[in-house]
């Protein structure tokens, strides 16, 4: 069985042809590892969404749901070998091995119906909600085709998984409180995040030339953060009975601290 992510997208045909061989050495690089780095977090999370998608049901969920979280399984093994691409493309030779297991990131204290409810919240309302910011940031910005082809293919199904993530936590605050979810949401964002995300970057980190290539600079990653935190996930989260006042307050214990 060959364990490789998936690269049979149109997006992805062509790219090895190196988008960055013009660009400076310190610059390509730190492309080539963020588009590393992005595999290896959609290996992780289509393996997450395979693990949900059998959870959702087991509990019951809506089919339409179950399936969404499926096919958002084989979306994330899809973007991880775009993502290989990318990085090859930018000069990375070798790869980090495959993960074969997800971290259940809820806590094991929580009922089964509770850990599968934060596990969707965080990595599809906090986290594809987050990448979406990133992503449509991103894509504002003109750069080679090949990249803005695969930022697109990308985006267009992040949307659909931060939905997916959305739609039940209605369905679960139709059927009874999600209140429990608000202590939580601390330790939601911390893995939501690097841990240095208000801290100062490199002097490279912060080049306006990286978003032609799919990249934030680092000083832009924390403002677009807050503003799809701020804009979009609290109040959405408010709007199903999540208090976020302990998410608020890690924002300002992250910025004070400069992490």
């Amino acid at each position: 069985m060959n364990d490789a992510p998936d690269d049979g997208c149109a997006a992805g045909q062509g790219l090895l042809r190196r988008p960055g061989r013009l660009m400076p050495d310190a610059l390509r690089r730190l492309v080539a590892e963020t588009w590393t780095l992005r595999r290896q977090e959609e290996l992780d999370a289509g393996l997450r969404f395979a693990r949900l998608a059998e959870a959702l049901a087991h509990l019951s969920t809506p089919a339409p749901l179950v399936e969404l979280a499926r096919r958002a399984s084989e979306d994330e093994r899809r973007h991880a070998g775009m993502c290989e691409l990318m990085a090859r493309g930018y000069g990375q030779d070798v790869m980090p091995p495959v993960p074969v297991v997800a971290r259940e990131t809820a806590p094991q204290a929580l009922r089964f119906e509770k850990r599968v409810l934060y596990e969707v919240v965080a990595a599809c309302c906090i986290s594809e909600t987050e990448s979406t910011a990133g992503l449509t940031c991103v894509l504002a910005v003109d750069g080679p085709p090949r990249v803005r082809a695969v930022l697109r293919d990308i985006l267009r199904d992040e949307v659909a998984h931060s939905r997916l993530g959305w739609a039940y936590l209605t369905h679960a605050s139709e059927s009874g409180s999600v209140a429990f979810l608000a202590p939580h949401l601390p330790a939601m964002l911390d893995d939501s995040v690097s841990p240095r995300l208000f801290a100062r970057g490199a002097p490279e980190a912060d080049s306006a030339a990286l978003l032609a290539h799919g990249v934030l600079p680092h000083a832009r990653k924390a403002e677009v953060f807050m503003q799809a935190l701020f804009d979009v996930v609290f109040p959405g989260l408010e709007r199903c009975g999540v208090d976020t006042a302990h998410g608020r307050e890690w924002v300002e214990r992250r910025r004070q601290s400069g992490t």
